[in-house]
Order: C-alpha cells, then sequence, then structure tokens
C-alpha cells in the first residue's frame, strides 16, 4: 500500500522540541493544513465546515529508524521503564503513523491555496498529512474512558514568568499560544535542573527558559536571523 501526501502542516515548530505532547492540549495554538497541488480541490472539503473538529492521519516525518521493537520508554515515564509500543504514542512504530484530534476553526481558499485553519495541534512545520477525517461527537468522545499509565504522570501546570522586555517582543497574536506552551512544561518530564536553561524556537523566535520548583521564567526571547 502506497500513501499519498495530501497537504503538510504549517505550524510555529520548525523542531520537536516545545511541541504540546498531544494535541487539544494548548487549544491557541493555531497552525495550517496546507493542500498540496493535486488535493486543493474544495469539492474534497464539501460539508467539512459543519464539523468542529476533525482527526488528522499524519507521519513521523523526523523519525528515521530501521526496524522496530515491541518496547519503548515512555518519556512520560522517566525514560526508564518500558511500555508495549501499542500501548503508546512513541513515533518508534512498525508505521510511524500519528492521530491528532484538532479544532477546525475556517476553509480558506484564495490565491495562496486551499488550507485549513486548526487550533490545538501538536505537529511539526512541514509534517505530512495522509488524511483527514471528521470527529463525530456521538460516537469518539467517551468520558468514560481511562488513560492507563498516562493517567498519574500528567503534568501539572508550570506559573509562567515572562517579563515585559520580553513580552515586548512576541507577536500579540503568539502570545497565548506561547504561554499555552510554557505552561506544559516543554522540559522532558525526566530533567529536574533548575540551573539549565532551555530554548526552542518557536514562530521565529528562540525562547529560553528554565523551572525552578513548579515557576517557570523565561529568560530570553531572541528573534531568530
Amino acid at each position: 500500500m502506497e500513501l499519498s501526501v495530501i497537504a503538510h502542516m504549517k505550524s510555529d515548530f520548525p523542531t520537536k522540541f516545545g511541541l504540546p505532547r498531544q494535541s487539544g492540549l494548548v487549544n491557541d495554538l493555531r497552525s495550517y493544513v496546507v493542500f498540496e497541488k493535486n488535493y486543493a480541490n474544495p469539492d474534497a472539503l464539501r460539508g467539512i465546515e459543519g464539523f468542529s473538529h476533525i482527526f488528522l492521519i499524519w507521519g513521523f516525518s523526523e523519525v528515521h529508524r530501521e526496524g522496530w521493537s515491541p518496547t519503548v520508554r515512555p518519556p512520560r515515564l522517566g525514560g526508564n521503564v518500558r511500555m508495549g509500543v501499542f500501548a503508546t504514542r512513541s513515533p518508534y512504530r512498525p508505521n510511524p503513523i500519528g492521530l491528532s484530534c484538532v479544532k477546525l476553526l475556517s476553509v480558506i481558499c484564495d490565491e495562496r491555496g486551499l488550507r485549513l485553519e486548526v487550533s490545538g495541534a501538536d505537529l511539526m512545520d512541514g509534517t505530512p498529512i495522509y488524511d483527514i477525517k471528521p470527529y463525530l461527537p456521538f460516537a469518539d468522545s467517551h468520558p468514560e474512558a481511562t488513560g492507563g499509565f498516562a493517567d498519574p504522570v500528567r503534568a501539572d501546570t508550570l506559573t509562567v514568568v515572562l517579563p515585559d522586555e520580553w513580552l515586548a517582543v512576541i507577536p500579540p497574536d503568539k502570545k497565548e499560544g506561547l504561554l499555552g506552551v510554557l505552561r506544559g512544561d516543554p522540559r522532558p518530564s525526566y530533567h529536574n535542573d533548575p540551573t539549565r536553561i532551555y530554548g526552542f524556537v518557536f514562530a521565529g523566535m528562540e525562547v529560553r527558559f528554565r523551572v525552578e520548583d513548579s515557576i517557570l521564567t523565561v529568560c530570553e526571547v531572541i528573534p531568530c536571523a
């Protein structure tokens, strides 16, 4: 079976570091599903505007690994405990395919092409999209569901300290999305060094921060060259 790339993600994250760990965690993050020329037909989206959320089926394009292992080490368990690959969302799978549920904000068709504006995505810029399916609340929502080993290790929300000098560098339409990412603690879950400075690129800016106890302090925001 061959999969065709129907679209690519346009997001504020050129690298994996800083990405929300799952879709829907930072709803203020906006991004775009930009259709490839061969699939940029508005008829293919007829009726989609009636759905509030959609599923994106996509590829782990930055994963390069030969073969596969039946067990992986989920970062949320500290990277030292092995779980079955099919019991995790690890990118290191027999078929490196991901699934994300995002909120559909608008359908845009103009001189720049056909694209979907979405929020809450957890995909880096350039991620290939293989398919799109509508989210059906009467079928896909299960409030009684349990989260297995992921339940007890959900990250607590951090308090973010963003000094005015760095706040002034951030475009107003990017502020809430960035704050949401920082509150979710972008660090690897097994890191706990209050002296270490971390950094990631977001919307053309390098954001540097440190974390002590439950307080994340932004140390610097530098526009990328």
